[in-house]
């Protein structure tokens, strides 16, 4: 499960040591991009209060939509398993498919042709300069896991998704499974 190298399609665990950390504590990032000049993924544990339908009105759904990360939360990103419905998009590994034709993705949502396991969207997404995503692994902020979930990721329920795989780490990672959000409240 855990992974030695950063590639994208695998996931990123945030270490309990980075308690405090308003936009990482207790995330699960999805890494859509990992290359010599930087990282891209997405936050994939942290439903926001908004649906689809309450920023693209035209949208006659009620999916969630999800806090991506701290860059560019103005934007609104998605990632699929539907290549063969939307096009355009970038495949990021295992059926996982970042973006396509926005336009066509609000019409086969109303059409009923895509359903919320084919898709997630997200508020803004998480970036890296190149390195700094290595040296933020050189300083214990993150364990590099492979998702074993493949495609199916997008419709992984978030409720406890980060300490679920804290507890698959095992060992001294059980203990911090059940400890507060936030330490100043224990």
């Amino acid at each position: 499960m855990i992974s030695e190298k950063l590639q994208k399609g695998h996931l990123l665990i945030a270490e309990p040591s980075i308690i405090g950390d308003l936009s990482f504590n207790r995330s699960v990032i999805l890494l859509a991009d990992h290359n010599e000049d930087g990282s891209v993924g997405f936050i994939i544990n942290k439903p926001l209060k908004y649906t689809i339908n309450d920023l693209v009105p035209e949208v006659e759904a009620n999916f969630k939509i999800y806090n991506g990360g701290p860059v560019e939360q103005d934007n609104l990103y998605f990632i699929h398993n539907i290549p063969e419905l939307i096009t355009n998009s970038v495949e990021i590994s295992s059926g996982i498919f970042w973006g396509g034709d926005f336009e066509l993705t609000k019409d086969l949502i109303n059409e009923g042709k895509i359903k919320k396991d084919n898709i997630r969207f997200f508020l803004g997404y998480t970036g890296w300069e190149a390195k700094q995503l290595e040296n933020e692994m050189q300083s214990n902020s993150w364990i590099v896991a492979e998702n074993l979930y493949q495609n199916k990721i997008i419709g992984k329920s978030t409720t406890d998704f980060w300490k679920e795989k804290i507890l698959e780490l095992g060992g001294d990672y059980i203990l911090w499974s059940n400890a507060p959000e936030n330490p100043l409240l224990n």
